[in-house]
C-alpha cells in the first residue's frame, strides 16, 4: 500500500469515526424534554414553526423529524411491497386542528425481491395548522397553547420493529417560534409539487397505461420513478416501462396479484433528481379479477424492476366448474351429515315410489340452488355496500349462531319423538302439508345450505373469491354452480330406478332410525354452543344453555294434553320469554377475547404487519386462516397441523406460525383473504422470503404441508 493510499484509509477511518460519535451524542441528546423521543434506532423530535406567531392569518406548522441510525428506515404513506407507514395522531386545543401530512419525496429500498418506499437519514413529516373561528388568543393572555402527538412509526433494518412515541411542547401564542428552520425550509424543497397538466391511466388487461402530460420542459427525456399513494395497486417488484412521446411520459405497470382496491382515482407521485410531482389521475376502463397478473415484460419503453412470476387467470368458466366440483365435494364435509342422513332417510320413505323420489329429488335440489343463490344475494349485496364479509358470515354473528342451536335442538327433538309438529298443528293444516310434500323437500335443502355454510370444500374458495369481485349475474351464477353441485347427487339419485334398488323397504325400522338421526342434530347443537362460547364467552354460553332448556320444557308442554298442556305451556312460554331475554342480553354483552390456541405449541396471533415483519428477518411464515365455527378447519387444525411430522419439519426449517382467527368478523382478515382471491376460511399460507406466497388446499393434508416445506431451507 502505498502512502498516499494508507493516508486516505486513515483518514476514512477518522471521519468514520467522528460521523459515528456524532451520530451517538445526537441520540445521547435525545433524552431532553418531552418533545424528543430516543429509542435504540431513531431519534423523534416535535417541531413547530411559527414565525409570525399563532392565529387564523399566521402561517403554522407542525412537525415530526425522525432521525435514523445508519441502515435503519421508515416508510412513506405508501410503504410498497412490505412495511407500515407512519402514523401521527395530534391532541390540539379547542379551534385549532392539524391538516393531512405533507409527506417528502420518498426513496426506494430493495430487500431480496421486495420493493419498499421510505426514508432513511433524517425526514421531517410536516402538517399545516388551521385555526377555527372557536380559537381566542384570549384565552391565552396568560398561558401556553400545549401541543400534543403521538407517534407510531415502523423501522427497518435486518429486522423490523414498530416503535412509538408521545411527545408534546408548549407554544407562547403571541411570540415567534421556530425550533429548527433549516429543518422546515430543507423539507419543503423535498415536499412534492402539484402540476397544471393532465394525467389518465386506462387499464389495460392486467397493466396500468399511465400517460402525463404538462411536466417540466427540464425532465423531458429524463428517467422517472412512480410513486402510488393507493397500497397494494401495482406490483411494485415487478418489472414496468416507461418512455417520452415527445412531451408526453407514458408507462406501462403491472398490477398487483394481491389487490385489495381498484380505485376510479389514482393519486401517484413522479420523481426525478429535481423532486417530485404529484398528480391524481382518473382510471378508465374495467378492472381484472383479483389474483390475475401480467405474464410478460411491459411491451413499450425502457423495463425497470425485477421480474415477477405469473399465476393463471381464472376465467368465468373455471369458476363455474370449480364451484360445481366444490358443491358436490361438499356433501362430503361432518357439517353436512346430519342433514344428509335425515334425506336418505326420506329418499326411504317414498319406497317404489318412482314418481315422489322425483318430485323429491327435484324439490331438494331446488331448495338448494335457491338457498345459495340467496346467499350470493346478500354476500354481493353487503360487499357492494363496504361492508368487509366472506362465505359463512352469518355464523359469524353469536345471535345467528344461537338461533341456530334452537332450531336444530326443536329438530333433534321432533326426530326424537319429545314433539310431534302434528299435535302442534290444526288438522287442516296437517292435511295441506300432507299435499304438499314438495315443500318439506325444499325446505330440507334450505336447512342443508344452512349447515353446510360452516364448511369450505376444495375448489371452493377460489371460485367463491372470484364470484365476489365480477358484476351480479356471474356472481350469482357461481353460487347456483356450487348450489347445483351439492345438489347433484340427490337429483341423479332420485331419477334414477338403480337406486331405488339399494334402499331399504319401509317398516318398523324406520321409527328407530328416526330417533337415532336426533343425536346427529343435537351433537350439531353442541357444536355450535362452542362455537358461541368462542365467541363471546362463557356468560352468553350459560344464558343459552338455559334458553335451550327452556325451549324443550315448551317442546314437551306441546305434547301434552288438557289442564296440563295450558299449566306447563305457561311456566314453559314465561321460562323462554325470561331466558331468551337474558341469553340476547348476554350475547350483546359477550367481547371476544384473545383466542386461546393461538400461542398453543407456537403460535402466535397474526396480524396485518407481522407477517412482512418476520420475513424481513429471514424467517419463513406459515398462516392458518381459521375460524371456530369452520368445521374443515377444525378438522385440519386437529389432524394435519397437530401431525408430528409436520411439527418437527415447521421446527427444523424454524418457521413462523400465525394464525388469524375470523371467528367473530375482523377487517383485516376479510381483507388478507380477499388479497388472495378468498371470502372464505380455511386458508393455508406459506410464506418464504423472496419468493411468491405459496397458498396450499381447504383440505390440508400432512403429504401436501411437508412437500411444500420442504422446498424451504433447514
Amino acid at each position: 500500500m502505498t502512502r498516499r493510499s494508507l493516508l486516505q484509509t486513515i483518514t476514512a477511518i477518522a471521519l468514520g469515526i467522528c460521523a459515528t460519535l456524532a451520530q451517538a451524542q445526537l441520540f445521547k441528546s435525545a433524552a431532553d424534554g418531552p418533545s424528543v423521543v430516543t429509542t435504540e434506532r431513531t431519534r423523534a423530535e416535535l417541531l413547530v414553526h411559527a414565525p409570525d406567531g399563532l392565529g387564523p392569518d399566521k402561517q403554522v406548522w407542525l412537525g415530526l423529524r425522525l432521525t435514523h441510525r445508519p441502515g435503519w428506515k421508515s416508510y412513506w404513506l405508501n410503504p410498497g411491497d412490505a412495511g407500515l407507514p407512519t402514523r401521527l395522531q395530534w391532541s390540539l386545543p379547542r379551534g385549532v386542528s392539524a391538516g393531512e401530512v405533507r409527506w417528502p419525496v420518498p426513496s426506494k429500498f430493495l430487500l431480496g425481491s421486495l420493493v419498499n418506499y421510505g426514508y432513511a437519514g433524517t425526514v421531517l413529516l410536516q402538517a399545516p395548522v388551521r385555526f377555527s373561528p372557536e380559537f381566542s388568543l384570549a384565552d391565552y393572555a396568560h398561558s401556553e397553547l400545549e401541543v400534543k402527538l403521538k407517534a407510531q412509526w415502523l423501522v427497518c433494518k435486518d429486522v423490523c420493529i414498530p416503535e412509538e412515541g408521545e411527545l408534546s411542547l408548549r407554544i407562547a401564542p403571541y411570540s415567534s417560534h421556530a425550533s429548527d428552520v433549516t429543518a422546515f425550509q430543507g423539507s419543503w424543497a423535498l415536499l412534492t409539487r402539484e402540476f397544471t397538466g393532465s394525467s389518465r391511466i386506462d387499464i389495460e388487461g392486467t397493466s396500468l397505461a399511465v400517460r402525463v402530460t404538462g411536466l417540466p420542459a427540464s425532465l423531458v427525456g429524463q428517467k422517472l420513478d412512480l410513486f402510488p399513494e393507493t397500497p397494494g395497486v401495482i406490483d411494485a417488484s415487478a418489472p414496468w416501462s416507461q418512455r417520452w412521446d415527445g412531451s408526453e411520459w407514458t408507462a406501462r405497470v403491472p398490477l398487483s396479484a394481491q389487490r385489495l382496491e381498484s380505485p376510479r382515482t389514482l393519486p401517484m407521485v413522479l420523481t426525478s433528481p429535481q423532486g417530485g410531482w404529484r398528480t391524481e389521475a382518473a382510471v378508465f376502463g374495467a378492472w381484472p379479477a383479483p389474483g390475475a397478473v401480467s405474464t410478460a415484460v411491459p411491451a413499450f419503453g425502457e423495463a425497470v424492476g425485477t421480474p415477477q412470476s405469473a399465476e393463471q387467470r381464472l376465467t368465468l368458466g373455471l369458476a363455474l366448474l370449480g364451484a360445481f366440483v366444490g358443491g358436490l365435494m361438499l356433501n362430503l364435509m361432518p357439517c353436512v351429515f346430519p342433514v344428509l342422513a335425515i334425506k336418505v332417510f326420506g329418499f326411504a320413505r317414498h319406497g317404489q315410489d318412482a314418481a315422489g323420489r322425483r318430485v323429491d329429488g327435484a324439490a331438494y335440489a331446488g331448495g338448494v340452488v335457491t338457498s345459495f343463490v340467496a346467499l350470493g344475494v346478500v354476500l354481493v349485496a353487503l360487499r357492494a355496500a363496504g361492508e368487509q364479509v366472506g362465505w359463512g358470515f352469518q355464523l359469524q354473528s353469536p345471535s345467528m349462531v344461537a338461533a341456530l342451536a334452537v332450531l336444530f335442538t326443536i329438530i333433534g327433538l321432533n326426530l326424537a319423538g319429545v314433539v310431534t309438529f302434528g299435535r302442534l298443528l290444526p288438522a287442516s293444516w296437517l292435511a295441506n302439508e300432507a299435499r304438499h310434500r314438495t315443500m318439506n323437500a325444499f325446505l330440507s335443502g334450505v336447512l342443508a345450505v344452512a349447515v353446510a355454510s360452516p364448511c369450505t370444500a376444495p375448489f371452493m374458495g377460489a371460485a367463491l373469491g372470484f364470484a365476489v369481485a365480477m358484476p351480479t349475474e356471474q356472481a350469482l351464477a357461481t353460487f347456483a354452480a356450487l348450489g347445483l353441485g351439492m345438489a347433484m347427487p340427490y337429483l341423479v339419485a332420485s331419477w334414477t330406478p338403480a337406486a331405488a334398488k339399494l334402499l331399504p323397504r319401509p317398516g318398523a325400522w324406520m321409527d328407530t332410525f328416526q330417533r337415532l338421526l336426533a343425536f346427529p342434530m343435537f351433537a350439531t347443537v353442541v357444536w355450535l354452543l362452542w362455537v358461541l362460547g368462542k365467541q363471546t364467552g362463557i356468560d352468553a354460553l350459560i344464558a343459552t344453555l338455559a334458553l335451550l332448556v327452556a325451549t324443550s320444557l315448551l317442546a314437551w308442554a306441546a305434547s301434552l294434553r288438557g289442564t296440563a298442556r295450558a299449566t306447563v305451556g305457561l311456566l314453559a312460554v314465561a321460562a323462554l320469554a325470561s331466558t331468551a331475554t337474558v341469553a340476547f342480553r348476554e350475547i350483546q354483552a359477550g367481547v371476544v377475547a384473545p383466542p386461546g390456541d393461538a400461542q398453543v405449541a407456537g403460535w402466535e396471533a397474526w396480524n396485518a404487519g407481522k407477517v412482512d415483519s418476520i420475513l424481513a428477518t429471514g424467517r419463513p411464515v406459515f398462516v392458518d386462516f381459521t375460524a371456530a365455527w369452520c368445521v374443515t378447519c377444525q378438522y385440519n387444525k386437529k389432524t394435519t397441523l397437530s401431525d408430528p411430522a409436520v411439527q418437527a419439519s415447521f421446527q427444523a426449517r424454524n418457521v413462523a406460525l400465525l394464525r388469524a382467527d375470523w371467528t367473530r368478523r375482523e377487517a383485516s382478515i376479510t381483507a388478507a383473504l380477499a388479497s388472495f382471491g378468498r371470502t372464505g376460511v380455511p386458508l393455508y399460507v406459506l410464506y418464504s422470503p423472496g419468493k411468491p406466497p405459496q397458498v396450499l388446499s381447504e383440505l390440508l393434508t400432512t403429504a401436501e404441508l411437508t412437500s411444500a416445506l420442504s422446498g424451504l431451507p433447514q
